[in-house]
């Protein structure tokens, strides 16, 4: 299903701790000595938010055991190692020396949230091991903090994501509110976290210049459940819709509340893009949602990922990054496939170096279209998708690739 096109070219190369070696035989074929890479796996496995990280530990898993059943790699035995982050940095950056101190790691998956990369993305950088997120969306983490005046500098080479940028979705968001649901007045709620605050922001940057007014704008604390105060606010301002920068576990009462004081949809982006949105909130229906890549169900491309999940039995849907976790992980395993069979179906003594150097090259089809990357580690599918509830589940209404700037 997944077809790398490019090749890694090195020179002669030696075997060493990098990757290690089982007695046993079998699963890297040729009757060798089988080698053990392990990639590393960081998300959010318990808490508020562990229905997105349970669907991306699944989603990784998947891909290491298929790549072992097709004996992928010969010679190479993949192992994953999840890690849970709470959905908290300074868990994050303990997480990611623990990835770091063990050997075996060619290359990490993850985090779901982008103020975990920021704890996890410099002790990565600095041990040259590979990171793909497939949720990370806010622009800083590849194009430097500057990236909003124009001077974008990829701040890490190590860190690469699958999902597409807050300045992309925020854009998106906002240009779907104005022009499909003819929405021009809208009051603006971010969490004051990394991800929401800059998804807010992109929001109103690009709403503002088609012409929308923004009716007032408030913050809210992530871990607080009673919104009356800040609804209050939006119903006196008279906006038609609320834009919130923020995930699901606060987005559904900040929802229902709000349904209970005036009859608006709530809009977010792929942070409330979960079935967890609706089961927490009882007046979801109308609300939007973006979130990156197209609905793996209507892609022909997803169809063997999807029965693949199916028949495996994993009780924990795959959720908004399912596929796109399949395909950082994918990234990842063809590119040691790359690295070992330029070093005579061996791993090299400098293995998470070549395999860094390895994914800036990939190519493949993978389960959300085609999987590469640019200059910043960016994903080059922009893909979006804007969502509706709808009968108590979420339903795809608009699919467009959108260009950067």
């Amino acid at each position: 299903m997944l077809i790398l096109t490019t090749v890694l070219t090195t020179g002669a190369l030696t075997l060493t701790a990098c990757g290690s070696r089982d007695d046993s035989k079998g699963s890297g074929g040729g009757g060798g000595d089988t080698q053990t890479v392990v990639i590393g796996l960081d998300a959010p496995l318990t808490g508020d938010l562990s229905a997105l990280g349970l669907g991306i530990k699944n989603s990784a898993d998947l891909a290491v055991n298929l790549a072992n059943k097709n004996k992928t790699v010969p010679g190479v035995k993949f192992e994953l190692q999840p890690l849970d982050d709470q959905a908290q940095p300074s868990v994050g950056g303990q997480n990611a020396q623990k990835f770091i101190d063990n050997k075996k790691v060619l290359g990490v998956v993850g985090p779901l949230n982008s103020g975990v990369s920021q704890s996890m993305q410099k002790p990565l950088n600095d041990a040259s091991l590979t990171q793909i997120s497939p949720a990370n969306t806010g622009t800083e983490l590849t194009q430097g903090d500057n990236w909003k005046t124009g001077d974008k500098k990829r701040p890490y080479k190590t860190y690469f994501r699958t999902a597409t940028t807050d300045q992309i979705q925020g854009a998106f968001a906002a240009k779907y509110l104005f022009n499909n649901a003819k929405i021009k007045q809208v009051y603006l709620i971010d969490d004051q976290k990394p991800y929401g605050a800059g998804l807010a922001a992109s929001f109103k940057a690009t709403f503002t210049e088609l012409g929308g007014k923004i009716a007032g704008s408030d913050h809210v604390n992530p871990d607080d459940r009673d919104f009356n105060a800040v609804v209050t606010k939006v119903k006196k301002s008279g906006a038609k819709a609320v834009y919130y920068g923020g995930e699901y576990p606060a987005g559904a009462p900040l929802s229902q509340q709000l349904k209970d004081s005036v009859q608006i949809p709530l809009m977010g982006g792929d942070g409330m893009y979960s079935a967890d949105f609706i089961k927490l909130n009882k007046k979801a229906q109308g609300d939007i949602a973006t979130s990156v890549g197209k609905p793996v169900e209507e892609l022909d491309s997803a169809k063997k990922f999807i029965a693949d999940y199916k028949t495996a039995g994993y009780k924990d849907a795959y959720e908004a990054y399912g596929g796109g976790t399949y395909d950082a992980t994918w990234a990842i395993i063809e590119a040691v496939k790359a690295v070992v069979a330029a070093n005579d179906g061996k791993l090299p003594a400098d293995a998470r170096t070549k395999v860094l150097e390895a994914v800036g090259k990939v190519s493949f089809d993978g389960v959300t279209g085609p999987v590469s990357f640019d200059e910043f580690g960016d994903t080059t599918n922009t893909m979006m998708t804007a969502y509706q509830v709808d009968g108590g589940k979420w339903v795809s209404k608009l699919s467009e690739a959108y260009k950067k700037d």
